[in-house]
């Protein structure tokens, strides 16, 4: 990669530190792509002994890239987001990534079709993950900023993506004591 193509690449999906998120941090700030990105990587990195099978590396590549198609269409909510938005934004993942040198482009592209896949365990890890910073995300947030849909939502979002793993639905079920505790404290 040239120094020229890691510029323009690194500029383009670098809007992701200004493209916001529906949840707000625990500032009362909109939270950026970028800030949830960070922190799934940041999490993944620290469950490395919990998965010593699992390449945690590769891990750490999905959560740096799984939101790449955001930087061209904008975050869309979980609860908002259809199969016509998922494809729009495969279809600028893949535009994004034409602007790789062939190798990389091969390289991400596969990551990707593994991402979708979910088959693997760095797959479902990194779902896990991405799901459970976004819950631990409006657990930190003030009560509200929440729409309505939410204080459910919170409670059952990614169950099926922790499945998989002990470790996981620990998770989870620690996260969902945050969101109860959240919740009553609105009474």
């Amino acid at each position: 990669m040239t120094p020229r193509e890691l510029i323009d690449f690194a500029t383009t999906v670098g809007k992701l530190k200004t493209t916001y998120r529906h949840c707000y941090t625990e500032h009362d700030r909109r939270e950026s792509v970028a800030d949830h990105t960070w922190r799934i990587t940041l999490m993944a990195m620290l469950c490395k002994d919990e998965f010593p099978e699992i390449d945690i590396f590769k891990v750490m590549e999905m959560c740096l890239i799984h939101d790449f198609g955001e930087a061209v269409t904008g975050d869309i909510p979980a609860f908002n987001k259809t199969s016509v938005h998922e494809d729009i934004e495969e279809k600028a993942i893949e535009k994004l990534l034409k602007m790789l040198p062939p190798e990389k482009e091969k390289e991400l592209s596969a990551l990707f079709k593994e991402m979708e896949a979910l088959e693997t365990p760095e797959a479902k890890l990194w779902k896990a993950l991405d799901n459970m910073e976004a819950v631990m995300a409006h657990n930190e947030s003030d009560l509200s900023t929440w729409l309505p849909i939410e204080y459910e939502m919170n409670l059952t979002y990614g169950e099926q993506n922790v499945a998989w793993s002990e470790w996981t639905k620990e998770l989870k079920a620690e996260i969902n004591k945050d969101t109860r505790k959240k919740l009553n404290s609105k009474q």
